[in-house]
């Protein structure tokens, strides 16, 4: 990327395709949701507790936090009787910096209570295929690869993705890798480097059946108790969005919270606060189902942009 400013004429020039395109993009996605009766909500961006994920890093301000996700504040929301809701705004995460990252960038979440996470798998489809229609594009591309969202998706348990693209251990090795490395960390080291750039190869591939150990706000599988209803959505090697069937059980989640932080102190010698109000709310939340989805990253697959700052309005 060139290091002239976002605001001069000439690099405004390169960038505007791709800003028209973010504002299609978004009044189609506002639209379908209203047509298929969903309440846009606002929520606040200061919050007691940014989340539960242990490789998220938060901003923090006077005791506060600037919010990692609108999760906590939907959840919320259904346990006081919403049912249908989304949020399209501004989030914010510290650390990476880079071609598809940035520390202030808009999310894309949604709930359906009520509804299994099939249904919001389904809405990601139907999303990726209303973003490429408002602007005219057959695909997703990103640096040479084109993913399909108009054909039937793939969908690959976690376990089976690992079967097919995972290295086998070093001779005299166990799963657990060698060294100081815990399960979680070959499990994310193995996911990035072999797994994720396999997914979303010509048309969007669902990742399902997490291990619990790597959902902490996703209910078990009725069937199988040992993964949880959690999937992630690829195109093009690329992770657009993240789903689950919500876990509402309060004595469970607190339990994967404290273990979320205990990973993070591990990690990176920080926990953030338990959120007791959000564990209050849990004990009147309805079932649901909701996910996540990097609405930046939509529009630069749609559009054929390479750096997330071709995107941005004012990019930092």
């Amino acid at each position: 990327m060139t290091d002239s400013p976002y605001w001069t004429r000439a690099r405004h020039a390169d960038r505007r395709p791709f800003l028209l395109a973010r504002a299609k993009i978004l009044a189609v996605i506002r639209a379908w949701f209203a047509d298929q009766g969903f309440i846009e909500a606002d929520v606040g961006a200061l919050v007691q507790s940014p989340g539960a994920e242990v490789h998220l890093h938060a901003f923090e301000t006077a005791g506060r936090y600037l919010h990692t996700s609108p999760e906590f504040a939907l959840k919320r929301l259904l346990a006081a009787g919403e049912d249908k809701l989304f949020f399209l705004g501004k989030v914010y995460r510290a650390g990476d910096r880079g071609p598809l990252h940035a520390p202030e960038f808009t999310l894309l979440e949604w709930c359906r209570a009520g509804a299994p996470y099939e249904a919001v798998q389904q809405d990601c489809i139907d999303i990726a295929r209303a973003a490429c229609r408002a602007i005219g594009a057959g695909a997703l591309t990103w640096r040479g690869k084109a993913c399909d969202p108009f054909s039937e998706p793939q969908r690959l348990s976690v376990r089976a993705a690992f079967a097919r693209y995972a290295p086998p251990p070093p001779c005299g090795e166990g799963a657990g890798g060698g060294g100081d490395d815990q399960p979680t960390d070959v499990f994310a080291k193995i996911l990035v480097a072999h797994v994720e750039p396999n997914l979303g190869r010509d048309r969007l591939t669902f990742l399902t059946e997490y291990p619990i150990t790597e959902a902490a706000l996703a209910r078990r599988k009725p069937d199988d108790p040992s993964v949880a209803e959690r999937f992630e959505l690829y195109a093009c090697g690329i992770e657009l969005a993240n789903g689950f069937g919500e876990l509402t059980d309060p004595i469970e989640q607190r339990a994967r919270l404290e273990a979320a932080m205990d990973e993070k102190q591990r990690r990176y010698g920080v926990r953030w606060p338990i959120d007791e109000d959000f564990l209050a709310a849990l004990a009147h939340m309805p079932p649901a189902s909701g996910c996540a989805l990097g609405f930046d990253r939509l529009v630069m697959l749609a559009a054929g942009a390479t750096h997330i700052d071709q995107v941005l309005w004012t990019p930092p």
